[in-house]
């Protein structure tokens, strides 16, 4: 199943609260990501939209369970701010979420009783492209990366690699990925700079999208899920001050741009929600975290 980020608007008045109707109602699955602006969730459905990082599993198990009679819909509008803003507003009853809840999430929402369920972990890799690796790029310095995504080096060159400008894919404000790096870069609560005003800086949304923006540019940089580049040999995450994404590293927390995965809803999960949680808690649900290169809560000590 693709995934591609959506853009339709989900209507405003729809209940905030629509818990005890899916518990309530038979209903009958069918995990859909659309794609399509305007399109509209099948009637009773019960809904889950935010980061492309989660969506896959999400996806992934909503079909697993078809043959119970549940209806699910995901979908990938806005990242985890988006997904934490839509079911804030009562428009979705799950966060798809790369991204620990903030304060100003709460904040933003006093009304709703956000309930985090986290369901795996993930790296996100500092992603280049395999012609700039081979030409001598495989391990990057925390103040190399700073210097690359602030557009203070411009050219492979000047980290050992070939002379070739450097294009930034940064992520949007917002998404998880994003505030992994800005953690891992400026500190706990630490943003980034203003973008840099060069022709070979852009803003990016999605996993998908960032992937294939990497693809077509042969000098190009970007944070990316490192589950995203399995398979895809031309992409490569290199090792950050000597260290590289690897499983082992993730969880023992030594790699250092590692975020939980969440799921999360208004309050305690209840009907069609905690069946749909309590599936990806189970091991066949955690297996579709390790088939898309997440780490298991298992893996996580948890």
């Amino acid at each position: 199943m693709s995934f591609i980020p959506t853009s339709n608007t989900h209507a405003t008045d729809r209940p905030r609260r629509r818990r005890a109707y899916l518990a309530s109602t038979a209903l009958v699955l069918t995990a859909v990501l659309t794609g399509c602006a305007g399109a509209e969730a099948a009637t009773g459905a019960l809904q889950a939209s935010g980061s492309t990082t989660v969506a896959p599993v999400a996806a992934d198990a909503a079909e697993a369970l078809k043959a119970k009679g549940l209806d699910i819909t995901v979908a990938t509008q806005g990242g985890s701010a988006g997904g934490i803003s839509q079911l804030g507003s009562g428009q979705i009853e799950i966060a798809l979420s790369s991204k620990p809840l903030s304060d100003d999430d709460r904040k933003a929402h006093p009304d709703t009783e956000f309930v985090p369920t986290q369901i795996g972990a993930d790296a996100v890799g500092v992603i280049i492209t395999r012609k700039v690796a081979d030409a001598g790029v495989d391990n990057l310095t925390k103040d190399q990366v700073k210097g690359l995504f602030e557009g203070k080096i411009k050219n492979w060159k000047e980290v050992g690699g070939p002379d070739l400008a450097v294009f930034v894919y940064d992520k949007e404000p917002g998404r998880g990925t994003r505030e992994v790096l800005d953690k891992f870069l400026y500190g706990k609560g630490g943003k980034a700079p203003a973008p840099p005003q060069s022709g070979n800086y852009a803003v990016v949304g999605g996993n998908l999208e960032t992937r294939n923006k990497l693809k077509s540019t042969p000098g190009s940089i970007a944070p990316l899920s490192t589950g995203f580049i399995e398979g895809h040999d031309d992409l490569v995450a290199v090792t950050i001050d000597g260290i590289a994404p690897t499983p082992q590293n993730v969880a023992a927390g030594t790699y250092p741009m590692t975020r939980p995965l969440f799921m999360i809803t208004d309050g305690k999960p209840t009907g069609t929600a905690k069946e749909y949680i309590d599936y990806i808690l189970s091991s066949k649900g955690q297996a579709l975290l390790t088939e898309h290169g997440y780490l298991t809560r298992k893996q996580m000590g948890m």
